[in-house]
C-alpha cells in the first residue's frame, strides 16, 4: 500500500527562496506543505504545478480561550480562500496560539472551561470546513521541549478532543515527533488514532531531523501503518541533518 509523503518546505533547501523550495521537492516528487500562507507569494506557488497538501489554518486566536476562539473562526474564515486557490484540503490548528513557535499565553494545567471552550470551537470549524470543503487537522505539540506552557497539546488529548467532536472535518494532525517526546508508545498511538486521522507528521528525535538520525523506528512504524490499512499523507516536518537530498532521500526510503 503506497503513502503519500508530503515535505514541509519551510525547514529544507533552506539557502533556496521558497519558492524554489517548492519547485525542488516537486521534481522529486513530494507532496508540498507550508505554515504561514499570508507571507507566500501565491501566485507564484500555483505556478510551480506541485501539490499542496496543508498549510497553517488560522492565524490568531486559541481554542482553548472564550475571547479567542472568535479570532481563530475569523481568521481560518479568511485563510480558506488561499487554501482552496492552491488546492489545499488540510488547514492546521494548534490547542492555543502560538507566536514564533512559543506559548503566547503559557499555562501549564488544563481546566474544564478549556476543554469545553476548545471541544466548541472545533465543532464550528468543522461547520466551517464542510461548507467549504477543507478539513482542519488538530496537531498534538510537545511541551516538554519545544513548546512549553500549550494546554491539551499532547497527543492523547488532541485526540479525545478530536474523537469527541466527532465530526468529517475536524481530524487529527498526529506528529510522532511531538508524541515521542511527549508520551512515546507511537504504535499503540497510531492504533488509538487511526479512524481519526488526517495526516501523520514525522520527524526523528533528539534533533528533529529526517528518520535514521535517532531513536524512532520509523521502518516499523511504516509497517504498521501499512498494516492498519493507512494510505494517506506522512509529512516530513523536520529540518535535514546534512545534505537536503540525502535527507529526503532517508525519508523515503523509510516509508518505502
Amino acid at each position: 500500500m503506497s503513502l503519500e509523503l508530503a515535505v514541509c518546505a519551510e525547514m529544507v533547501f533552506l539557502d533556496l527562496p521558497f519558492v524554489e523550495r517548492v519547485k525542488k521537492l516537486h521534481a522529486l516528487g513530494f507532496g508540498i506543505e507550508m505554515w504561514d500562507s499570508r507571507t507566500k507569494d501565491l501566485a507564484a506557488l500555483k505556478a510551480t504545478g506541485a501539490n499542496f497538501g496543508s498549510m497553517t489554518g488560522y492565524s490568531a486566536g486559541s481554542l482553548v480561550d472564550p475571547e479567542g476562539s472568535a479570532e481563530v473562526l475569523r481568521t481560518a474564515a479568511e485563510l480558506i480562500p488561499t487554501a482552496l486557490e492552491l488546492g489545499i484540503k488540510r488547514l492546521v490548528i494548534h490547542p492555543a496560539e502560538l507566536i514564533d513557535g512559543q506559548a503566547a499565553n503559557p499555562r501549564h494545567r488544563a481546566t474544564g472551561q478549556m476543554w469545553l471552550t476548545a471541544s466548541r470551537t472545533l465543532e464550528k470549524l468543522g461547520a466551517l470546513g464542510m461548507e467549504h470543503g477543507v478539513v482542519f487537522v488538530l496537531e498534538n505539540l510537545n511541551t516538554i521541549l519545544d513548546h512549553p506552557g500549550i494546554p491539551l497539546g499532547r497527543a492523547k488529548d488532541t485526540l479525545a478532543l478530536v474523537a469527541g467532536v466527532g465530526h468529517p472535518n475536524v481530524k487529527m494532525m498526529l506528529d510522532l515527533y511531538h508524541a515521542q517526546i511527549g508520551e512515546g508508545n507511537l504504535i499503540q498511538l497510531l492504533r488509538d488514532s487511526l479512524s481519526h486521522l488526517g495526516e501523520v507528521q514525522v520527524a526523528d528525535v533528539p534533533g528533529r531531523c529526517e528518520p535514521g538520525t535517532g531513536e524512532i523506528n520509523y521502518p516499523a512504524i511504516a509497517a504498521e501503518l501499512r498494516s492498519l490499512g493507512y494510505s494517506g499523507p506522512v509529512g516530513l516536518e523536520g529540518w535535514a541533518s546534512g545534505d537536503p537530498e540525502e535527507a529526503l532521500a532517508s525519508f523515503r526510503n523509510a516509508f518505502s
